[in-house]
């Protein structure tokens, strides 16, 4: 069973950076994606950025130029690199994982495996 915890979400002045970390654990093989999604405040949970341990593939729906996804396929953790954050950026970040799925199928909003989520909070 994939088991997903995410971490590192904090209260930031806009301008400022953020890393948050997904530490998965559960995958039969590595072909799985994992990917950040985040849930606003009155607003559905979207994606924000995904990627494929076994190719490299990735697809960033959020923040192109600001937000950096990259994975340690060693230690099974996603990272979310934020940097010139934007009081928008407020939301609840969540990871999310499947397995034998293309980047492009997963990184759309849908009933994935989601870990608990980590708060960021962005002040204007």
């Amino acid at each position: 069973e994939v088991q997903l915890q995410a971490f590192g979400g904090g209260v930031v002045q806009a301008g400022g950076s953020l890393r948050l970390s997904c530490a998965a654990s559960g995958f039969t093989s590595d072909e799985y994606v994992i990917g950040w999604f985040r849930q606003g405040p009155g607003r559905i949970r979207v994606p924000v950025s995904c990627i494929k341990a076994s190719d490299g593939s990735q697809i960033s729906k959020f923040g192109q130029g600001r937000f950096t996804i990259s994975l340690d396929n060693t230690k099974k953790t996603a990272y979310l690199q934020m940097d010139n954050l934007k009081p928008e950026d407020t939301a609840r970040y969540y990871c999310a994982a499947d397995e034998d799925l293309p980047v492009t199928i997963f990184c759309r909003p849908g009933s994935w495996r989601w870990g608990l989520g980590t708060l960021v909070t962005v002040s204007s």
